[in-house]
């Protein structure tokens, strides 16, 4: 049987298992869905800027970071893991089995945040190391800023971090909106991963190997990321899962949730005129 090329050949399976007429329209949905997040102001947010001419202080970087675990990365695996489990909401509505194409997709993504790589190792089993999945890789660069553990437990998100971890986590009952957000998600990450790479380097930190090396764009020729290349399963997979009936609720929500990314870097843009009233 076919095993060479297994994203698209899951990515059939998926369109195959929906009727012709009903992928149509969910097709069109995610795509006029896709065109309003493209346009959306996050994806034009002036933190950007900042971040790439590195104008954020070693101080502000560490809370940043310390933000931004709290919003997604400390969550996003189980967020992943949650979606599989959902998955089983697109049955008894299509085939027996149907759900495991849109599985073998999010798997792929798990198998990339827990850092498994490709081929086989000198024993003939996978490659991969614990160690360096995305998330201990994220704790390894608070090691570099210099945050202890004590300081990360004892921190105390903002509020805007808590509604955006929140807005997430409310979503796991649902299997369609949980998938949208976590596209959204990628989308965030593929946009602010080269910005934080950059102002990183601006404090003088290494950021060649670790976290910013695996987080971003696949057209990044000096990172080993494919955030947009999740983003794209994870809409592919909505095109499964939707309803019409849920087109208004993913929606709304999916563009709340921009919203919500927005707020959460204007309350670090804040630094930034912190640091100018300081001065």
């Amino acid at each position: 049987m076919q095993m060479d090329n297994p994203r698209q050949t899951a990515k059939k399976l998926i369109k195959n298992s929906v009727l012709s007429s009903e992928w149509e329209n969910n097709e069109k949905f995610v795509k006029e869905l896709c065109d309003t997040i493209n346009k959306h102001r996050i994806t034009k947010h002036p933190v950007i800027e900042n971040l790439n001419n590195g104008l954020f202080s070693i101080e502000s970087m560490k809370q940043i970071h310390l933000e931004y675990r709290h919003a997604i990365v400390q969550i996003f695996t189980d967020a992943l893991l949650m979606a599989q489990h959902q998955s089983r909401q697109v049955e008894p509505r299509l085939a027996p089995g149907s759900k495991m194409s849109s599985c073998f997709l999010l798997t792929l993504n798990d198998l990339d945040e827990f850092w498994f790589r490709p081929g086989t190792d000198s024993n003939g089993y996978y490659r991969g190391n614990p160690a360096l999945a995305h998330y201990p890789l994220f704790e390894s660069l608070l090691n570099d800023y210099g945050i202890s553990i004590n300081d990360r437990s004892k921190y105390q998100p903002s509020d805007i971090a808590d509604i955006t971890r929140n807005f997430l986590e409310d979503s796991y009952h649902s299997f369609p909106l949980l998938v949208a957000l976590l596209a959204v998600a990628e989308a965030e990450v593929v946009l602010f991963s080269p910005p934080l790479r950059k102002n990183c380097i601006a404090v003088g930190l290494d950021v060649e190997d670790g976290y910013y090396s695996v987080h971003g764009s696949s057209d990044e020729e000096d990172v080993n990321a494919y955030d947009d290349v999740h983003d794209d399963d994870l809409w592919h997979i909505v095109k499964q899962a939707v309803e019409e009936k849920n087109y208004d609720d993913i929606r709304e929500k999916s563009i709340k949730y921009c919203d919500i990314w927005c707020d959460f870097w204007d309350q670090q843009l804040m630094l930034l005129e912190k640091k100018s009233k300081a001065a």
